[in-house]
């Protein structure tokens, strides 16, 4: 058979036919062929999300200069909005909680609990408060919608009652046991033990990033500086004056500081938490016990028990500006401050009766007759986002 050849310049021409039609296919999607040799388009780098800086699963800050950002005069969040406002009395010597009727400074109910009842205490969700009856080895359960109790959770020696930041867990201080006891946040089951070489662990707050809480031993006159994720103690001393007798804790607005409550140095401990050096003390009045922030994060209200006042401290300032006195004296203890901020609301420890204090005059609104031995009182519902415990530090 015999083969005919194409002429040189029609080869050529019938290869560039063909490779034409090799670069159209397939690049109908992808817009113009790219030229040979050219790099083509850079791909995006991939975004990789940096870690956050705070506890694993902690909800970040709102402000990362103000960790009370969340506490503003009535931002209640969704979840509570629809709590009516009361203040919630723990009587220890009468196993009862008193109901307070803000609005009218009136005891609405009574209601029956454990033994020694402490402090009242809201969860993480804020969906219940818990009532610390640390005698009778039990929290209580009220459901804040309606006021009603619920059937008590057996629970050894809960003095009081705090949250991990990330909702991950609850702290029960087990003064008496000298226990930090990590549990279930919903079911109150124990996770983990951890013993301590202190007496009498009592009240905590946590750092800014939720990695680490600093708590009170009142009956040594220690502090502990304790690792939230790894649930160990890392850090202990001695408060430098004898007889001390650490109560209430409070971190700064910034997080740079700590202030804790001396009933027996009579003020307030000052110290760097990431430090956790040797503090100071700022003296603020006989029996220095509880510590309040204001609605806009500038003041800190001291509640000092020895001598029925309330020292007022100025976080900008760093400094004690005023002193208030409650007519006829009185027992100020454990509290909190109203969700518009106007109103301190104190129990009056030795005095069987709360007390109504304006914030912004120092000015007694009411003295109201309770239990016996009223003590860590909650307000109820406060701004915040989610609950660290005691009777109310939310953010």
């Amino acid at each position: 058979m015999k083969t005919t050849r194409l002429p040189r310049k029609a080869t050529v021409l019938l290869a560039g036919l063909v490779l034409a039609a090799l670069a159209g296919c397939g690049s109908a999607d992808k817009g113009p062929a790219e030229a040979l040799g050219t790099k083509g388009p850079a791909k995006p780098a991939k975004v990789v999300p940096a870690a956050p800086p705070g506890l694993a699963g902690m909800p970040p800050l709102l402000d990362p200069h103000d960790v009370y950002a969340a506490d503003r005069p009535n931002k209640l969040s969704p979840v509570v909005k629809d709590f009516p406002s009361r203040v919630y009395v723990p009587n220890t010597n009468s196993n009862t909680v008193s109901v307070i009727d803000p609005a009218t400074y009136r005891v609405i109910d009574t209601i029956p609990v454990g033994v020694q009842p402490q402090h009242v205490v809201p969860s993480w969700d804020m969906k219940t408060l818990w009532v610390n009856n640390n005698r009778g080895h039990t929290l209580t359960p009220i459901n804040p919608a309606t006021g009603e109790a619920g059937k008590a959770v057996e629970v050894h020696d809960p003095y009081n009652l705090y949250f991990t930041p990330n909702g991950k867990y609850a702290i029960v201080m087990a003064s008496m046991d000298k226990e930090l006891v990590f549990r279930d946040p919903h079911t109150m089951d124990r996770v983990k033990t951890v013993p301590v070489t202190c007496y009498g662990v009592n009240h905590a707050d946590f750092s800014a990033d939720g990695r680490y809480f600093i708590v009170s031993c009142e009956f040594s006159g220690e502090l502990l500086k304790v690792d939230t994720e790894k649930m160990e103690v890392i850090g202990q001393q001695k408060l430098p004056f004898e007889g001390a007798m650490p109560q209430d804790v409070k971190v700064s607005p910034d997080g740079k500081t700590f202030y804790v409550a001396d009933m027996m140095a009579h003020g307030m401990w000052v110290l760097s938490g990431d430090k956790f050096e040797t503090p100071k003390l700022l003296p603020t009045g006989k029996g220095c016990h509880g510590l309040y922030v204001s609605r806009d994060s500038k003041e800190m209200y001291v509640s000092n028990r020895g001598e029925g006042t309330i020292s007022v401290f100025d976080f900008p300032q760093n400094r004690l500006t005023k002193k208030w006195e409650l007519p006829d004296g009185g027992s100020p203890d454990m509290g909190g401050v109203s969700a518009d901020g106007k109103v301190l609301w104190l129990s009056g420890r030795y005095n069987s009766e709360v007390y109504a204090i304006d914030t912004t005059t120092g000015k007694q609104l009411a003295r109201i007759p309770v239990g016996g031995g009223p003590h860590g009182l909650a307000v109820y519902p406060q701004p915040g986002r989610y609950s660290l415990g005691h009777t109310g530090i939310f953010r």
